[in-house]
């Protein structure tokens, strides 16, 4: 009896092997058919050992009531490593925050993603962190995290660069941090890390801040050094561009050079963040199948942004810009016109983004009070709802369920 029991747990623990072997070798060739979100990754805690107290949890005098940059609060319930505040909830208790800083919480969301069908993240890399020391220690670390995570449980995943604060002369800093990671993860063959994404036969590598005409310290040429630098070191590449880049007005820059560099890259990324609320979408999607048609002429990809709602009254005060989520309306709207107008992958703007109020994880739906007001997961939804969301968007952009306008009912 004892050595049928034991022949049993062995051929369980094999075929726990096999599943978690298979799986880690999942590859993803291209972008094409996936819905990704943007990752920031960038929270700390004191204690976590990053050294950096609550990073991007702070407002000017520090993380504690009256004081912090995050208008929604994470719902904590099932993270390994959680960290106290001197924020309490209704009933007295103390409210805790997670740090991107632990590899626990990074798995954690990796497998958030893989039960509610998000196929993965972009991991974003700041040019202004990572020429400093302790910033690119702690990117470094929270990459590795995600790295592990994302063959564990068979993600996509994808460096991005956010280039805002970058001056000229910073193109180097960014080719040469690649060079490190590629080195570090042997991107091009595949084996330490099966699930980075390729796209047009290369792994893939994102510049966010492309074009923009908000008096940035680096132009075009700049970015033309960076693109072809990653394109001659063998990677595909995608660019972050302004809402209005293919009219060049607005929020881009009036010259057509930008065209000239959309055109050399492999994937276009407009950013639609703050552009429109649920009323005023209805006229803005015009603009999407005119951005396809373009792109599609000129041989270039194109992934149009979605994001759940917006709000940081906490990092910039009570006139700031507000764009409510309605309980999801506002996001599945923008899912139902991506794809009516054609799309064929998606990015959601942001997983983890609780300083804009565009994150689309599991956030508390029972806040602090006090001197901060944070906003709750609206009455009615679980803290899950915006991640079930964009599962459901992923399966009606696949036809895997019928398309609708209208948001589904769990």
């Amino acid at each position: 009896m004892k050595r049928g029991l034991l022949n049993i747990m062995l051929i369980s623990a094999a075929l726990l092997l096999l599943g978690t072997t298979v799986q880690s070798k999942k590859q993803y060739d291209s972008y094409k058919g996936l819905v990704m979100a943007g990752y920031q990754g960038w929270f700390t805690a004191p204690g976590d050992g990053a050294g950096r107290g609550f990073y991007h949890y702070q407002g000017s005098r520090g993380f504690k009531p009256g004081s912090c940059s995050v208008d929604f609060w994470p719902d904590v319930t099932e993270y390994s490593k959680i960290y106290p505040t001197d924020f309490t909830l209704a009933n007295g208790d103390t409210a805790y925050v997670f740090s991107s800083y632990d590899e626990s919480t990074v798995d954690t969301h990796f497998k958030w993603m893989k039960q509610y069908g998000l196929d993965g993240v972009f991991m974003q890399r700041f040019v202004t962190e990572i020429k400093s020391p302790k910033g690119k220690k702690h990117f470094n670390k929270v990459l590795a995290s995600a790295m592990k995570s994302s063959t564990k449980y068979g993600r996509a995943i994808v460096v991005m660069y956010d280039l805002s604060g970058m001056k000229s002369g910073d193109e180097m800093t960014v080719l040469n941090d690649i060079d490190e990671i590629s080195k570090t993860y042997d991107l091009q063959n595949r084996k330490k890390v099966p699930g980075y994404l390729f796209h047009n036969g290369a792994p893939l590598v994102t510049l966010w801040g492309v074009g923009f005409n908000d008096k940035r310290a680096y132009g075009l040429g700049e970015v033309e050094t960076m693109v072809r630098g990653l394109k001659a070191r063998g990677f595909s590449v995608m660019l972050g561009v302004p809402t209005y880049w293919r009219e060049l007005k607005n929020d881009a820059v009036q010259d057509p050079k930008l065209h000239e560099l959309i055109r050399s890259c492999d994937i276009i990324m407009p950013w639609f963040v703050g552009r429109y609320n649920e009323t005023s979408y209805d006229k803005f999607k015009s603009i999407l199948p005119k951005d396809i048609e373009w792109a599609k002429e000129n041989k270039v990809d194109y992934v149009p942004l979605c994001f759940p709602g917006f709000s940081w009254k906490n990092m910039e005060g009570e006139k700031s810009l507000f764009i409510p989520r309605n309980k999801g309306t506002f996001l599945w709207k923008q899912y139902a016109g991506a794809i009516a107008a054609g799309a064929e992958m998606l990015y959601v703007a942001m997983f983890d983004e609780i300083d804009e109020g565009t994150a689309i994880f599991k956030c508390a739906t029972e806040v602090p009070v006090g001197a901060s007001t944070f906003i709750p997961i609206e009455e009615g939804l679980k803290s899950d709802h915006y991640l079930w969301l964009t599962g459901e968007a992923k399966a009606m952009m696949l036809k895997k369920r019928k398309f609708t306008e209208t948001p589904p009912v769990r």
